[in-house]
C-alpha cells in the first residue's frame, strides 16, 4: 500500500537532511519509458499470483530496476530506524514469506524507516517498507507477518507495475515535453522517482487481492491467520483515535473495501483454517520493540508554533504566523495560509555559500537579481533575488546560503510573479531569522521510547499507569497495547509501556 504521511508535522532527519534533485525524476522515467514502447502494443501476460491475464508493458528486469532505484531515494528521504536486530528480524521474516510467494527470486528487501505513522508500502521489484509507528502497535510477530504478506501480494500480483503501464499508455502521443514540465517542478520534494512511485494509489480491488494473497503468504508461513483480522482491527481504532502514532495513511488515501475485518473471518472459514491456530510470537516480538523510538523525534527538527527548531543541527528558524509548515527528511517547508508563496530549507550543494549560490544560479532557467544581504545572525551568508520559469509561469523569489555547523543550508522564498510583492516582507523576516540554537532546553530534548516491561501481579492497565507512568495519555497508551484501562493484566505479562521525551 503506497500510503501518503498524514501528519502535520513529519520529521527532518539528520542523516538524510539532504537536498533533493530539483528535477521530476518520475516523470523523466516515464518519459523514457514512453519513447521505447512508443508505437509497440500493449502486451499482457498470466500472472503466477492472481492467475489472471494482465496489462504488462515492463518487464521484471526493469521493474526490479525501477525499485532498487527508488529504494535509494526513499532510504535517503526517510532514514532508517537504527536498531539492527529488529530490521534484522523484518528482513528474515520477510525473506521467508517471499520464498513462499510465486515470485521467490525477485531480491526481496524489507526496511524498517524511521516514519512514526502507522504506514505500510511496496514498491516494484520486491522492496517493502514498515514505519516504526506500525511496528509499535503490533502485538505479535503474526501481525508483522500478516502486513508483510499484504505487501507481498501488491508486489507479486504486480500492482505498480500494472498502474504504471496504464500510466503509460495514457501519456502515448502526449509527448516528453508534458510530463517533464509539472507545476513548480524545479522546486518540488515529491516529484522523484521513489517518492512517486511511493504514492501510487491501489483501489479496492487491489487491496482485496493484495488482503487474499497475504492471508496465501501468512499461512503457508504458518502463522495464526487471525491475525491478520486483528491487524485491521487495530487499524480500524487507530484511525479514529488516532494514538500517538498518526492516522493510518491508507485509510484516508486508498480506500479500503469495506467489511474488511468480516471478510477476512469469511476467508479463513472457507479455507477451513482455525484463526488462532498457528505461530504467533507475541513476547518475542514484544521485545524486540524494547528501546525503539515512539512518536515523533525532536531530535530531527520539531516546530513549537511558528518557530522550527532541530537540536542535533543546531540552528532555528522562524516561519511566518499562519503558514502552515511540515518536516520532512529532506526538507522543512512553509505554505502561505493562501496558498500562494513557499518557504523551503534544505542542505545546498558547494562547500561554502558562495559555491551554493553559484551552483543554483547556474541551473538552467534561474536568472540571479539584486544581491540581498552577506551575513545572517553572525553567520556567513549569501543571498539574491531570483527569477525562474516553471512551464508558463514567471516566479519571483530570494534565495539565501548561509554556513553553519560546516554545512550549507540553502532557504527559498518564492511566488507566482503577481503574487510576490504580497510576501516579500514576511519570507525576507523568515529568512533572516535563522541562527545558532542556543536553547539549553531544547538542545537537550529527547525522544519518548517503549520500554517493554513484565507486570510484577494482576493489576489493570490504569493500575500499572498509576505504578509506572508513561509519557503519553492513557487513551494512546491503552491503543498501544490493545486493552482498555480497565482490562486485568495478568501477572507476568509484556506491557509496553512510554518513557522520556520532551
Amino acid at each position: 500500500m503506497p500510503i501518503q504521511p498524514t501528519r502535520s508535522h513529519p520529521r527532518l532527519s539528520r542523516a538524510t537532511f539532504l537536498q533533493r534533485r530539483p528535477a521530476a525524476a518520475f516523470a523523466l522515467v516515464l518519459a523514457a519509458a514512453v519513447l521505447l514502447l512508443a508505437g509497440a502494443a500493449a502486451s499482457c501476460a498470466i500472472n503466477p499470483a492472481t492467475g489472471g491475464r494482465q496489462l504488462s508493458l515492463i518487464g521484471q528486469g526493469q521493474e526490479v530496476q525501477m525499485g532498487r532505484q527508488a529504494d535509494t531515494e526513499i532510504v535517503r528521504s526517510m532514514g532508517l530506524v537504527e536498531q539492527p536486530a529488529l530490521q534484522e528480524e523484518v528482513q528474515r521474516l520477510g525473506a521467508r514469506l517471499a520464498g513462499l510467494s510465486e515470485r521467490p527470486d525477485l531480491p526481496w528487501t524489507f526496511r524498517v524507516v524511521d516514519d512514526p505513522v502507522v504506514n505500510a508500502f511496496a514498491l516494484p521489484g520486491g522492496y517493502i517498507y514498515v514505519t516504526r509507528g506500525i511496528l509499535a502497535h503490533f502485538a505479535s510477530e503474526a501481525e508483522l507477518a500478516a502486513v508483510l504478506g499484504h505487501e507481498l501480494g501488491h508486489v507479486t500480483a504486480r500492482h505498480s507495475v500494472n498502474q504504471i503501464s496504464k500510466m503509460q499508455l495514457a501519456t502515448l502521443g502526449l509527448g516528453v515535453g508534458a510530463l517533464l514540465e509539472p507545476e513548480l517542478a524545479r522546486f518540488s520534494d515529491l516529484t522523484d522517482m521513489g517518492m512517486g512511485l511511493m504514492f501510487l494509489k491501489f483501489g479496492r480491488d487491489d487491496e482485496r487481492q493484495a488482503d487474499d494473497l497475504g492471508l496465501r503468504y501468512m499461512t503457508r508461513a504458518g502463522y495464526a491467520p487471525g491475525a491478520m483480522v486483528d491487524v485491521f482491527g487495530m487499524l480500524d481504532e487507530v484511525s479514529r483515535g488516532a494514538g500517538g502514532g498518526g492516522v493510518p495513511g491508507w485509510l484516508s488515501t486508498h480506500p479500503a473495501p469495506e467489511n474488511r475485518q468480516e471478510r477476512m473471518r469469511e476467508a479463513i472459514a472457507a479455507q477451513g483454517l482455525s484463526a488462532s491456530q498457528g505461530t504467533v510470537n507475541a513476547e518475542r516480538y514484544l521485545r524486540l520493540l524494547d528501546g525503539m523510538i515512539y512518536g515523533e523525534n525532536p531530535r530531527h527538527g520539531f516546530f513549537e508554533g511558528a518557530a522550527f527548531y532541530h537540536p542535533d543541527m543546531e540552528f532555528r528558524l522562524d516561519f511566518p504566523d499562519g503558514w502552515k509548515t511540515v518536516n520532512q527528511a529532506s526538507v522543512v517547508a512553509g505554505r502561505s495560509p493562501g496558498g500562494e508563496a513557499i518557504l523551503q530549507l534544505g542542505l545546498a550543494e558547494g562547500a561554502d555559500p558562495v559555491a551554493a549560490a553559484d551552483t543554483f544560479f547556474a541551473t538552467a532557467g534561474i536568472e540571479r537579481g539584486r544581491p540581498w544581504r552577506q551575513e545572517i545572525n553572525g553567520l556567513r551568508a549569501i543571498s539574491a533575488d531570483f527569477r525562474a520559469v516553471s512551464g508558463q509561469e514567471v516566479i519571483l523569489g530570494r534565495a539565501a546560503f548561509i554556513a553553519h555547523g560546516g554545512k550549507v543550508f540553502r532557504l527559498l522564498g518564492y511566488a507566482a510573479a503577481d503574487r510576490w510583492a504580497g510576501v516579500d516582507q514576511p519570507v525576507s523576516g523568515a529568512l533572516g531569522s535563522f541562527r545558532r540554537l542556543t536553547d539549553a532546553r531544547i538542545l537537550a530534548v529527547q525522544p519518548r521510547r517503549l520500554e517493554i516491561v513484565s507486570v510484577p501481579g494482576a493489576m489493570t492497565l490504569e493500575e500499572f499507569n498509576r505504578r509506572s507512568p508513561s509519557t503519553v495519555p492513557m487513551d494512546a497508551l491503552a491503543m498501544l497495547n490493545r486493552v482498555s484501562p480497565s482490562t486485568r493484566l495478568p501477572a507476568g505479562s509484556l506491557v509496553k509501556r512510554v518513557v522520556g521525551g520532551p
